[in-house]
C-alpha cells in the first residue's frame, strides 16, 4: 500500500521535543472540546452544513475527532501517515458526493479543521519562547497531514463524480438511441429520464446537430472533453423552462429540445442561433442543422434525417441552417445541383454574377419587384429610388437576359436563377 509523505521534521532536540509532547498531551485531554469546537465553526461558516440536522453534526464530529487523535498521533511520532488509515475518510468523502454537497465545501471542512487545531496547539502552548518554537515546530507536520488527507478525499470526490457523469452520459445516450429508433420510453429509468427532458410519446420535438469546423483551440468535436464542453454549453437553458436533451456522438453534439407551450420553431431557431454566435466568439466555430417539428416520438428519426441533411445547406466557415426558416422554393435553389447551375441561361447567369460584383443592384429590383406583386411604383419606393429608375433598370434586364420580368414565367426563372446563384455563393468550398 503506497504511504502518505514522512510527516515530521528532522529530530528536535531533548529540550524542544518535552515542549511538544506537553502540548500534544494538553490537546489530548481536550481534543473533544477542539472537536465541537471545530464543528460549530463549519456550521457557522459552510452553508450547506448550516441547513443539516443533528444527526449530520453527529456523524461530522465523530469524522473530526478521529482525525484530530490521528494528527495528534502522528505529531507525537516519527511515523508516516498511509491510504489505508484514512478509509474512514474516504468513506466519509463518498457520502457527502452522494449527497450532493459541493467538493468545496469538503476541503472548507478540512481548512476549518486544520485552523481550530492550531488555535488549540498555541492556546496550549503558553508564552514562553520554547513554548511557542515547539508549536511552531508542528505546523509543517501538521500542513502535511492536512494536505494529504484532503487529497485523499477529494481523489474519492473526483472518482465519485467521475462515476456519476459516466452513467448519466450513458442514459442520455441510451435515450437518444431509443428516441432515434422512433420509441419513447414508458417505464424504468429512461420514462424517468425522458420526463425530466420534457419528452413523452406525443411531444413536438426538433432535432439539431452540431459539428466542429476549425475549432481554433481543440480542433474538432472528436476530443471528448470538446466534445462534453460543446454539449454542455448548447444545453443551457434558452427562453423556456427545462432542460434539453444533448448528447456528443458520432463527433457530433445531437440536440433534441422539446416545443413546449407557448413556444414556436422559430423561438427554438433563434436560440440556437444565438448559441452557435456565443461559441464562435468562444474560439469553436459550429455547423448547425435544425429540422423541422415532429408530432411525437415516432417522427424523431425523420426529423434527425433533416437536421443532418441541412447541414449540407450550411457554408464551410459554420453556421446554421433552419430548415423551419426556409421556403420550399428557397430549400430546392440551396440544394440544387451543378445540372441546376447549367441550365440557367448563360446570359442570365453572366448578368447576375457581373451584378454581384457591382452591389446587386439589378438583384435587389428584382426581388421587390416579385415582393410588390409586379407593382413598380410600390418597389420603387421600397428601393428607395425614383420609379423611373426602377423601370429602366427592368428594361436593362430584359435587354441583356432576353428575360421581361413582367411576365410571370419569366421573373420566376430569374428569381431561381438568383436562388440558384446565392445558394451556390454560399456552398462555396462546402466540405
Amino acid at each position: 500500500m503506497p504511504r502518505g509523505p514522512a510527516l515530521d521534521t528532522p529530530p528536535p532536540s531533548e529540550p524542544l521535543r518535552r515542549e511538544r509532547w506537553r502540548i500534544l498531551l494538553a490537546v489530548h485531554d481536550r481534543v473533544e472540546e477542539v472537536a465541537e469546537s471545530a464543528v460549530e465553526v463549519m456550521r457557522a461558516e459552510i452553508p450547506s452544513y448550516a441547513l443539516q440536522d443533528e444527526r449530520f453534526f453527529d456523524e461530522v464530529r465523530e469524522q473530526v475527532l478521529e482525525h484530530y487523535r490521528m494528527q495528534l498521533a502522528v505529531l507525537a511520532g516519527d511515523r508516516d501517515i498511509a491510504s489505508d488509515d484514512l478509509v474512514f475518510s474516504r468513506a466519509a468523502a463518498l457520502r457527502r458526493a452522494r449527497a450532493g454537497f459541493a467538493l468545496e465545501d469538503w476541503i472548507s471542512a478540512f481548512r476549518v479543521g486544520r485552523q481550530v487545531m492550531w488555535d488549540a496547539l498555541l492556546d496550549c502552548a503558553g508564552t514562553s519562547a520554547e513554548a511557542q518554537q515547539a508549536a511552531l515546530s508542528l505546523v509543517t507536520p501538521l500542513m502535511r497531514y492536512v494536505d494529504y488527507a484532503s487529497t485523499h478525499a477529494a481523489q474519492a470526490y473526483v472518482e465519485y463524480q467521475q462515476h456519476v457523469v459516466a452513467d448519466a452520459d450513458r442514459e442520455r445516450r441510451d435515450l437518444l438511441d431509443q428516441l432515434l429508433a422512433g420509441l419513447a420510453p414508458t417505464r424504468g429509468p429512461l420514462s424517468a429520464a425522458a420526463q425530466a427532458y420534457g419528452i413523452g410519446p406525443r411531444s413536438p420535438m426538433m432535432a439539431v446537430v452540431a459539428v466542429g469546423v476549425g475549432d481554433t483551440r481543440t480542433g474538432d468535436l472528436t476530443s471528448a472533453e470538446h466534445g462534453y464542453a460543446t454539449s454542455a454549453s448548447i444545453s443551457v437553458a434558452g427562453p423556456w423552462a427545462g432542460r434539453t436533451l444533448v448528447v456528443v456522438r458520432h463527433g457530433e453534439v445531437v440536440a433534441v429540445p422539446v416545443v413546449r407551450a407557448g413556444m414556436s420553431a422559430d423561438d427554438i431557431c433563434t436560440h440556437f442561433e444565438a448559441v452557435q454566435r456565443r461559441l464562435a466568439q468562444e474560439g469553436t466555430t459550429l455547423s448547425m442543422g435544425i429540422s423541422t417539428v415532429a408530432q411525437g416520438a415516432s417522427e424523431l428519426p425523420r426529423v434527425y434525417d433533416e437536421a443532418r441533411a441541412a447541414l449540407d445547406l450550411v457554408p464551410s466557415g459554420g453556421g446554421v441552417a433552419a430548415l423551419p426558416r426556409l421556403s420550399p422554393f428557397e430549400y430546392l435553389a440551396l440544394r440544387a445541383d451543378d445540372l441546376a447551375r447549367k441550365l440557367v441561361d448563360p446570359r442570365v447567369r453572366v448578368l447576375l454574377e457581373e451584378d454581384r460584383r457591382r452591389g446587386d443592384t439589378l438583384a435587389g429590383t428584382i426581388r421587390a419587384f416579385a415582393e410588390a406583386d409586379l407593382n413598380l411604383r410600390l418597389a420603387a419606393d421600397r428601393l428607395r429610388v425614383h420609379h423611373n429608375t426602377a423601370h429602366y433598370r427592368l428594361r436593362r434586364i430584359e435587354e441583356r437576359t432576353g428575360r421581361n420580368p413582367r411576365r410571370i414565367a419569366d421573373l420566376l426563372e430569374l428569381l431561381v436563377a438568383l436562388a440558384i446563384r446565392d445558394g451556390a455563393g454560399e456552398g462555396e468550398d462546402r466540405s
